[in-house]
């Protein structure tokens, strides 16, 4: 059986590919609606934080035989912890890597490398901040801002547990947009005018992720953009095709497909 870290499209894709190509996959994700989606072609779906003492016993469970990480481009310590985990334990791991965002030539483009540069530059471009940035690392980008003066817009997943940490963080409702992406570059000019944005934050999660059309929609307004760049993990065997990875996995398991279970 091969263990699929999902937290993106991709990795439903991937599951559906190598179910296809004779393989049983597990899912594995963070939240519970993530589980969801990826359980539509996986054999079984495991949901929850991500350790190693939860992968061992899982992995023991199952006979778990590799590893594919199709965690989120910016889940860079969760794909550190499978890494390591494979590592340790002579397992085949490969990452998919979703391509980056071309970003074009404009002076309202800031990329930055790190969420107290993206406070920062934030803070100097409006008064107004609208975060499309997700709940993850929330609290840090908020710590570094002035909350007195800026207005701070967060657009969010609609999950219950996502808008309560949002309003445990001191967020009204008023500040929440509670939407599933990706978006058009209609709907995020529609999004940014009504909230009045004076500047939008995003991660570059790449064309899959939505980037391309926030970029767009921000520039047609004449809003500046601060894209905080994704990390860089040299680790491992890394994949930018589904073919790659069915290739490698055909070469590392042979004929060893199903799961022994």
């Amino acid at each position: 059986m091969i263990a699929v870290a999902c937290g993106t499209r991709e990795g439903r894709e991937i599951i559906s590919l190598l179910v296809a190509k004779g393989y049983d996959c597990m899912a594995l994700t963070t939240t519970e609606y993530g589980g969801q989606l990826a359980g539509e072609n996986a054999v079984e779906v495991r949901w929850g934080e991500i350790t190693t003492k939860n992968l061992a016993k899982i992995f023991e469970e199952k006979a778990i035989q590799a590893v594919v990480d199709a965690s989120h481009p910016f889940a860079d310590k969760i794909s550190k912890l499978l890494y390591e985990f494979c590592e340790n334990n002579r397992l085949p791991y490969i990452r998919y890597l979703r391509e980056e965002t071309k970003l074009p030539r404009n002076s309202l483009i800031y990329p930055v490398t790190s969420w107290q540069e993206a406070a920062e530059f934030a803070q100097k471009l409006g008064d107004t901040i609208f975060l499309t940035t997700g709940s993850h690392n929330l609290e840090q980008f908020l710590g570094w801002i002035d909350r007195k003066k800026k207005r701070i817009v967060v657009r969010i997943l609609p999950d219950y547990k996502i808008v309560k940490k949002c309003q445990d963080l001191g967020l009204t409702p008023r500040d929440l947009v509670a939407m599933q992406g990706p978006f058009s570059k209609q709907i995020n000019k529609a999004t940014f005018k009504m909230y009045n944005a004076s500047v939008i934050v995003t991660k570059d999660s790449g064309k899959a992720g939505g980037t391309d059309t926030k970029i767009a929609a921000a520039l047609d307004l004449g809003i500046p953009v601060v894209v905080l760049k994704r990390p860089f993990l040299e680790q491992g065997r890394s994949a930018r095709t589904y073919e790659e990875i069915v290739s490698f996995l055909n070469a590392e398991l042979g004929d060893k497909r199903k799961s022994a279970d």
